[in-house]
């Protein structure tokens, strides 16, 4: 079977948003902010910015190069779109048994209570993500969409329950909703 001699994606890139390309290094800029990112792990990929456009490309590429054009075309996607918009994860705390405790202080996110521990578990947040807590739920915020992404996933894997019936010991945090601000 023979391969594909080209294959490419074209990210349009909005008013607003300035994209530099050095190498395989994107560098994207937008009201919101800045984000930056290295594809160099990207083989057999060229990365090129042209009048409002940034084209992803290969010549002769294997399967492997194909999937990563389309990759590296939907990493540039959203960094644009959280340069413009950002992203939004927002959190419930549920318990059944006793009062979850979720407090932010000092760059953490201090979670206590949880099925009646005196230990505080404690999650890390990134400098360029933004958690804010109202009542029941935890939002968190940012441009990076791999950042705020990483930062929910690790609030709920915090909170998560092993060695219990999940059906009865359904305490916790979880991930209920997704969006582009």
């Amino acid at each position: 079977m023979a391969r594909d001699a080209y294959t490419s994606r074209e990210v349009e890139v909005p008013e607003g948003v300035k994209v530099e390309v050095e190498g395989l290094v994107v560098k994207v800029k937008g009201p919101k902010g800045e984000l930056a990112r290295d594809f160099s792990h990207a083989r057999g990929v060229v990365i090129s910015a042209k009048e409002g456009k940034v084209i992803v490309e290969s010549y002769f590429p294997t399967a492997r190069e194909k999937a990563t054009v389309g990759s590296v075309a939907a990493h540039i996607k959203n960094m644009i779109l959280g340069v413009t918009r950002g992203f939004r994860y927002k959190l419930k705390v549920i318990y059944v048994h006793y009062p979850i405790s979720v407090k932010v202080e000092k760059g953490k996110v201090l979670i206590t209570n949880q099925i009646g521990e005196k230990d505080v578990r404690e999650v890390n947040i990134p400098k360029d993500v933004k958690v804010t807590v109202s009542g029941q739920d935890v939002i968190v915020e940012g441009i990076d969409v791999e950042k705020v992404a990483q930062t929910a996933a690790r609030i709920e894997e915090v909170t998560r329950i092993r060695g219990k019936d999940r059906r009865k010991f359904s305490d916790g945090i979880y991930i209920y909703a997704r969006e582009v601000m």
